[in-house]
């Protein structure tokens, strides 16, 4: 297993700026070859443009990525090659959803999506959109926006700082907000929403209530440090 490492931060920055990838370049014919593979058996996959980060530093007490951009069949190769340039990170930001009763909202990836099958908090790589004057990239608004699109949730205007969960070639920028419904509620009203969708990104978002319900299978390692160290701490991420 990759070194992982947790650490809370009040802010999280990032900004966009040029960059070499000598890796991508030296292995375009692999990239594209692997690609045309992941495509021909999910076609509904969209090669678009994203961010990576190559370097991540602290200032003044928060965290600061610096990111590039490439396209997404990059990135899938590279996270599915198990991330073969060490000085590069698949970078991305979610809200944590926290119910009233204590419980984390998650979500279970849909069958035509890359993840398909797979448990984590509702995501995305920045992108394009995300991007404001000066190059600076707003991690925040990218996860409030991946939440609502994949559930319909909008958490309250609290700011309980982040989380920054580094793992293998995975940085993960988690923001937790505590919602003042109960998770059954919570579950409706996301269920109500990937229901109404054409085709949701979501099969569905589930409650974890506590340790046992972290299922190795099929979270990736920085959800289940992640949970792991929030019910550790009383469930008070």
């Amino acid at each position: 297993m990759a070194p992982v490492t947790l650490r809370r931060t009040r802010a999280v920055t990032a900004a966009l700026g040029p960059y070499e990838w000598a890796w991508a370049r030296e292995n375009r014919a692999r990239i594209e070859a692997h690609w045309a593979r992941r495509r021909a058996a999910r076609p509904a996959m969209f090669n678009g443009r994203v961010m990576l980060a190559h370097a991540l530093a602290e200032r003044n007490g928060a965290c600061h990525a610096a990111l590039f951009e490439t396209d997404y069949a990059t990135l899938t190769a590279f996270r599915d090659f198990g991330f073969p340039d060490p000085g590069i990170f698949n970078v991305f930001a979610a809200i944590v959803p926290r119910s009233a009763d204590g419980a984390y909202l998650l979500g279970r990836m849909n069958g035509h999506t890359a993840n398909a099958g797979q448990i984590y908090f509702a995501c995305g790589t920045p992108d394009p959109e995300d991007v404001r004057e000066g190059g600076r990239v707003d991690l925040g608004a990218s996860a409030l926006r991946e939440l609502h699109e994949e559930t319909g949730l909008v958490p309250p205007e609290t700011d309980r700082g982040w989380t920054v969960v580094q793992e293998g070639g995975h940085l993960a920028f988690l923001r937790p907000m505590h919602f003042a419904e109960d998770a059954d509620t919570l579950l409706a009203r996301a269920r109500a929403h990937l229901a109404a969708e054409a085709v949701p990104e979501l099969a569905d978002v589930v409650a974890v209530r506590g340790p046992d319900d972290i299922d190795p299978a099929s979270m990736p390692v920085y959800a289940q440090v992640f949970l792991r160290d929030a019910f550790a701490a009383g469930g008070d991420a």
